[in-house]
């Protein structure tokens, strides 16, 4: 019987991983085009460059959040990568459509930083959390695909694939519970997601958050 295109195509989880770094490394890099040089005066103070430079605080929280954001994000495909025995065609096109995801992180961003001082900056913290679902989603679809096409090592235990998924779901809750206290305030919802950030980066420091 001959084999079909589909049973042999996309199997290369280097050039996935190759691939992958490159998008992360091209998001992570135009996020801070949001953050745009003052305007130099000739005969401006130096009060009115500490204000410019106020003013651009905003963005460069969203910067902050996003930047750590896609760490976090990074750190997680490249763990189910470093998992992988093999990757065919399937499981390589979910990983792309992570890579989608990516790639509207710097729009996201964007919008949040514009609208984040306005009363109706509530739709762009909408639009910047189902960002974030989108990545979350992908990572978790991908990560029981290939556990259910049996395309992880042998290594991978069941307590591991508990926990991926557990902080895949806590995650999301958190950012979910963000997102929707944009609604009553939404720089304590912009804080809240912030914080979020910062526990998954410190974790493993702190006790008895080691398991997130």
């Amino acid at each position: 019987m001959e084999p079909t295109y589909n049973s042999f195509a996309g199997q290369n989880r280097d050039r996935l991983t190759a691939l992958s770094d490159g998008v992360f490394a091209f998001a992570m890099t135009l996020l801070v085009l949001n953050l745009a040089v003052p305007i130099a005066h000739p005969s401006e103070h130096a009060s009115q460059l500490f204000h410019d430079l106020t003013m651009l605080l905003p963005h460069l929280i969203v910067y902050m959040l996003s930047f750590m954001t896609l760490g976090i994000f990074w750190v997680g495909q490249q763990t189910q990568l470093n998992l992988l025995q093999r990757s065919d065609r399937d499981l390589t096109w979910l990983h792309l459509a992570f890579l989608f995801a990516v790639t509207l992180m710097p729009f996201s961003t964007g919008l949040l930083a514009a609208y984040i001082t306005l009363s109706i900056a509530v739709i762009a913290i909408g639009i910047y959390w189902g960002n974030i679902f989108l990545l979350g989603a992908m990572l978790f679809l991908s990560h029981r695909y290939a556990h259910h096409a049996e395309l992880m090592q042998s290594s991978v235990t069941p307590a591991m694939h508990r926990a991926i998924d557990r902080r895949i779901f806590l995650a999301q809750a958190l950012y979910a519970i963000g997102a929707l206290l944009g609604f009553l305030n939404h720089y304590v919802s912009i804080g809240l997601i912030l914080i979020v950030q910062l526990i998954y980066v410190i974790a493993p420091r702190i006790p008895g958050f080691d398991q997130l």
